[in-house]
């Protein structure tokens, strides 16, 4: 009897181990070529749109599903006939150009990243579109001669924007009541509130679409000052888990490249500061509520 209990006990927490262990940091998205473990996909399941709105889909960060990219693809690139000077998959210092000339028409909500992807195929085929040009979302000589016509040389402010600092939604109202990390992937932020006040905020980016972050409503089960990922092999200072693998940490690639990245399934901070103080004060238990 003895020994059964001991070998329960070790393999739940070898299960919790596992699961607890499954999200790494942005930084291993952009190096891993290859798709994530069953137990890594375990670890989260929505597409954060807003990298889904921050980024185009470029492989490693936030590739989109197979479904989409089958769905974009036969407008992912001009006729045989027609020579594309820029297209799908492409990533140099004239697609930046060409995505601040887009934001300057309002075509395209994001700043520049550099890399051709999903949104700025979808950005060039509007302008196509709307010009009488033909619309299958690649930079020909006729597009790009028409896009500098209707727009200004970028500055470099424009080339290279500041970041910014996310402006909370109005508070879910799941999160009114006690002590909550309410996080907002609509506006990209965590707002850590106590009795419906808001006590700090703080940008936040999430995982990609093939490794998303569940939204709902959870808490935190357990905490680690000092982390580093068993499955990504990624630090994560400041861990709090609140579904399985997935937890609110700091991130340095989202430190260092903003939202031209994402995460395996966590929550990803870029201000360890603010972190650091938020972790002082969240006890286990607390609740986590992720929401659009």
């Amino acid at each position: 009897m003895h020994r059964q209990r001991v070998v329960r006990a070790l393999g739940v927490a070898t299960a919790v181990a596992l699961a607890a262990t499954a999200c790494g940091t942005g930084a291993s998205d952009a190096k891993r070529p290859t798709a994530p473990s069953p137990s890594a996909s375990a670890a989260g399941s929505t597409p954060d749109p807003s990298a889904s709105a921050s980024q185009d889909g470029k492989p490693g960060d936030a590739s989109p599903s197979p479904s989409a990219s089958s769905s974009a693809s036969p407008s992912a690139s001009p006729s045989p006939s027609v020579k594309a000077i820029m297209s799908n998959g492409d990533e140099s210092e004239q697609v930046r150009e060409l995505q601040a000339r887009l934001k300057q028409l309002d075509l395209l909500k994001t700043d520049p990243t550099g890399f051709y992807g999903s949104k700025t195929t979808a950005a060039v085929k509007a302008f196509q579109n709307k010009h009488q040009l033909p619309a299958h979302g690649a930079v020909d000589q006729a597009t790009w001669k028409k896009i500098q016509e209707v727009t200004k040389k970028p500055s470099d402010k424009e080339l290279n924007p500041p970041a910014p600092v996310n402006q909370a939604d109005a508070p879910d109202p799941r999160c009114m009541q006690g002590r909550v990390m309410c996080i907002s992937k609509e506006s990209r932020t965590l707002a850590w509130m106590i009795d419906g006040k808001v006590i700090s905020t703080m940008d936040v980016r999430f995982g990609s679409e093939n490794t998303p972050t569940r939204e709902g409503v959870f808490n935190v089960g357990w905490k680690a000052k000092e982390w580093t990922s068993t499955i990504y092999h990624t630090p994560m200072p400041y861990a709090m888990f609140f579904s399985g693998g997935q937890a609110v940490h700091y991130s340095a690639d989202f430190a260092a490249r903003g939202y031209n990245g994402a995460s395996h399934g966590c929550v990803n901070v870029r201000d360890k500061g603010k972190l650091a103080a938020l972790f002082e004060q969240v006890n286990v238990g607390d609740k986590v509520v992720v929401y659009w």
